[in-house]
C-alpha cells in the first residue's frame, strides 16, 4: 500500500521524506540499523520528526525526563529526545529500539505505524485540543461557493505528509465529487473538470496565496484558520469541513515490554492531575492532557482516505 506513497513523494521532489538516498546508511537499511541499535535500557526514548532538531529537543527533554523518574521500577535513569530528518528514519528508529515513544497526527502516525509495527497507545491533546478538523477556504470576492465551484481552479495544500494540510482535504474533495490532480506550480494549467492543487510547504504560506489571489482556495486546519486576524478572515468564506481526528497520537515501539507500556500510559494520563505535571506538560507544546480514546479510530481513517486518494 505504501509503495504507491513512495513512488508519489518521489514524484513530488520530495524524495528525502520517505526514499532518499542521502540517508545515511544505517538509517536506510533497517536490518543494519537493528543490528547497531544504540538502545540503553537505561533510558527512555521520546521522537518526532523536525528540520529544527533542537527547538524540538527543548521542547521534549522536560517530558523525556519527567518519565524517566517515573519509570525507575524498570531501570529508566534517564530520558532522551531523538529528532528523525524524516518519516523513513523515524520508522526505522522504532523497529531498531532507538526510539520507545513517538508522537505525531494521525496520518503520518498511520504511514509510521504501517512502516515500523508501533502502536498507537493515547490521543495527545496538542496545543490544548483533542480533535481537529480542516476546513477549504477562499475569498468571499472571488466568486467562489462551494467545492463544486473550485472545478478549473487551484487549490493550496500545506505538504504530502500532513493530516490537515494533504490527506484531510483531498479526501474532502474526491468525496464531493470534484476531481483533485496535483500540479506542479500554481501557474499550472487545469482543466474544467478537475481542481489544481500544489503543495505550498506551510500554512502561512498557503494563508498568503489565497489572499494575493496565487491560488484560488487553500486548506488549513482550523486552529490555524482562527488565528487568522479577524479582518482577514471576514473577508474569507469556508467551502467545506472535513470530520475531526485526533490532534495528536502516542505511539509506542511493537516489542516494547506489555507492562511498560501499560505504565507508561498511566504516566501519561496522570500528568495533568498533578502541578509539576502540568508544568512539564505545558512546555510540551502547550499539552493539556493525555487520555484513553480508540486510536485506530482516527488512523483508521485516515487509512480509508489514502485508499481513496491512491485508488481515484
Amino acid at each position: 500500500m505504501l509503495r504507491k506513497l513512495f513512488v508519489k513523494l518521489a514524484l513530488f521532489g520530495m524524495v528525502t521524506a520517505l526514499v532518499s538516498s542521502s540517508l545515511k546508511s544505517s538509517a536506510s537499511n533497517p536490518e543494519l540499523l537493528a543490528s547497531t541499535s544504540t538502545q540503553d535500557p537505561d533510558t527512555i526514548v521520546i521522537a518526532d520528526i523536525s528540520n529544527n532538531p533542537s527547538k524540538k529537543i527543548k521542547r521534549y527533554q522536560p517530558l523525556a525526563d519527567y518519565l524517566a523518574e517515573e519509570l525507575g521500577q524498570f531501570g529508566v535513569k534517564q530520558g532522551d529526545v531523538e529528532i528523525a530528518s524524516d518519516l523513513d528514519e523515524m520508522a526505522n528508529f522504532l523497529k531498531s529500539g532507538i526510539v520507545d515513544i513517538y508522537f505525531d497526527s494521525p496520518y503520518p502516525a498511520m504511514i509510521i505505524s504501517d512502516m515500523s509495527g508501533a502502536k498507537p497507545i493515547l490521543r495527545r491533546w496538542k496545543g490544548g485540543v483533542p480533535e481537529y478538523y480542516t476546513v477549504i477556504f477562499t475569498m468571499k470576492d472571488r466568486g467562489i461557493k462551494s467545492l463544486e465551484d473550485l472545478k478549473g481552479k487551484m487549490v493550496g495544500f500545506d505538504e504530502i505528509s500532513s493530516t490537515s494540510g494533504y490527506m484531510l482535504p483531498a479526501g474532502m474533495l474526491i468525496e464531493a465529487g470534484v476531481n483533485p490532480q496535483e500540479k506542479r506550480t500554481a501557474t499550472s494549467n487545469v482543466s474544467a473538470d478537475e481542481v489544481g492543487y500544489v503543495f505550498t510547504d506551510d500554512d502561512e504560506n498557503t494563508i498568503q496565496w489565497v489572499i494575493s489571489g496565487k491560488v484560488a482556495a487553500g486548506a488549513i486546519d482550523i486552529g490555524t484558520f482562527m488565528e487568522i486576524p479577524e479582518a482577514s478572515r471576514q473577508a474569507m468564506l469556508v467551502l467545506g469541513e472535513s470530520d475531526k481526528v485526533a490532534r495528536h497520537v502516542a505511539l509506542v515501539r511493537a516489542d516494547l515490554k506489555p507492562e511498560m507500556v501499560e505504565a507508561i500510559k498511566t504516566i501519561l494520563i496522570q500528568m495533568d492531575k498533578t502541578a509539576e505535571g502540568q508544568e512539564v506538560l505545558k512546555k510540551f507544546e502547550k499539552t493539556a492532557k493525555f487520555d484513553n480514546f480508540p486510536p485506530e479510530s482516527s488512523i483508521e481513517r485516515m487509512r480509508e482516505l489514502y485508499e481513496l486518494v491512491q485508488n481515484r
